[in-house]
């Protein structure tokens, strides 16, 4: 994990022309939405407006949630409610909003070996992948990825060992992020619960194919959390509440609702602040 965090993690969107007393964010992220490029460019169009500077890291959403808890990040992007809220219960964050959301999928190999295509429940999917020990990859590394792949797998009422099932593989180097897994299980033809963005970023290269969507237990909800400045006063949190409240907006809230939409023919994200729920009514 050290290595991965000092070969991929941070970088810096230098600070030309801020202003005089603009701050840096340090916001420490899920893998995905900065690999596919969105935090970055919300970053750097908020920098543009108001001299802000961010200091951006990535990691798997449980990763992100410990290296917050140390102080040394003033806010969190997150995709595992359930990590999200214990993260809050426990005093380090507040202030939780939903941003965007996608959802994920279920890939596999086109030959279909456990005849899953189509199904409309992820759960009963996984059921019939695991009865017919089709090989299946996890990133295992409790990212809010492996969480999603969890919450289907215990639904289904299947608990897969890595160390026991041979056609249940955790991906070693899973933290590297979703890009990664994907590919993994695209080498190993397998069937694997990966989010649409990646998908879509990477399906001119890989075999497997979306199989099975659709199911409200596959939505992916990402969020952002403030670290909390009465655990940690130093954090800066007057920034944050700002930039926050701009990614409530309609200007960042339209920004994802179109981004890459004309280089992947569909959406990567959609819009999910309450207030553009309020304003734009599905």
């Amino acid at each position: 994990m050290k290595n991965f965090i000092i070969a991929t993690a941070a970088f810096l969107i230098c600070a030309a022309a801020a202003p005089a007393f603009a701050g840096t964010i340090k916001l420490s992220s899920t893998i995905g939405p900065v690999d596919a490029g969105i935090i970055p460019l919300l970053a750097e169009t908020y920098k543009a407006k108001t001299g802000t500077d961010f200091v951006i890291e990535k990691a798997g959403t449980g990763a992100t949630l410990n290296k917050a808890k140390t102080g040394n990040f003033d806010m969190v992007v997150v995709h595992a409610r359930a990590l999200e809220d214990q993260f809050i219960k426990e005093g380090y964050g507040q202030n939780r909003r939903d941003v965007m959301y996608n959802d994920f999928v279920i890939l596999g190999p086109k030959s279909d070996p456990a005849g899953v295509k189509g199904m409309k429940s992820a759960a009963d999917a996984l059921k019939k992948i695991a009865a017919a020990k089709a090989p299946f990859v996890s990133r295992g590394d409790m990212s809010g990825t492996h969480v999603a792949e969890m919450n289907v797998w215990r639904a289904a009422g299947v608990t897969p060992d890595g160390e026991k099932d041979e056609w249940y593989t955790v991906y070693s180097l899973g933290a590297l992020g979703n890009g990664p897994a994907t590919e993994f299980a695209n080498r190993r033809n397998a069937y694997t619960v990966m989010d649409r963005a990646t998908y879509l970023t990477k399906q001119k290269a890989i075999q497997i194919v979306p199989l099975v969507a659709g199911d409200p237990i596959l939505l992916n909800l990402i969020a952002a959390i403030e670290v909390s400045p009465k655990k940690f006063p130093k954090v800066n949190n007057a920034d944050v509440v700002k930039f926050v409240q701009w990614l409530e907006g309609d200007e960042a809230q339209t920004i994802i609702k179109d981004f890459k939409v004309k280089q992947y023919g569909q959406p990567l994200f959609f819009p999910n602040s309450e207030q553009w729920n309020k304003n734009h009514p599905k």
